[in-house]
């Protein structure tokens, strides 16, 4: 079993920055893909960024050269830095984890999921 629980939310100003953290614990989080979604008011789940066990990593498109994904496996913890925030960026964060090396875009392929922390982007 998997927990996962998210930190660095907050309401910042557009063009603003924030570094959100996952912290992990129990299963072996150095085997685990791992990922980001968000989910704004009214609107489903979408992928933001995942990054494999091996530290490949994709990201949506509309966070291309603005958000970075990372991963530290000593501390158990992955991060997401996200740079130049935009107002349509505001949403709950949610970090995700699968018992699965390869990464994945898809919420369904992921059976770990943290509380969310929320971030607010005002214009």
């Amino acid at each position: 079993q998997v927990q996962l629980v998210e930190s660095g939310g907050g309401l910042v100003q557009a063009g603003g920055s924030l570094r959100l953290s996952c912290a992990a614990s129990g299963g072996t989080f150095s085997d685990n893909a791992m990922g980001w979604f968000r989910q704004a008011p009214g609107k489903e789940r979408r992928f933001v960024a995942v990054i494999s066990s091996g530290s490949a990593t994709y990201y949506t498109d509309s966070v291309k050269g603005r958000f970075t994904i990372s991963r530290d496996n000593a501390k158990k913890t992955m991060y997401l830095r996200m740079l130049s925030l935009k107002p349509e960026d505001t949403a709950v964060y949610y970090c995700a984890a699968r018992h699965v090396r390869g990464y994945a875009t898809h919420s369904s392929d992921y059976a770990y999921w943290g509380q969310g922390t929320q971030v607010t982007v005002s214009s």
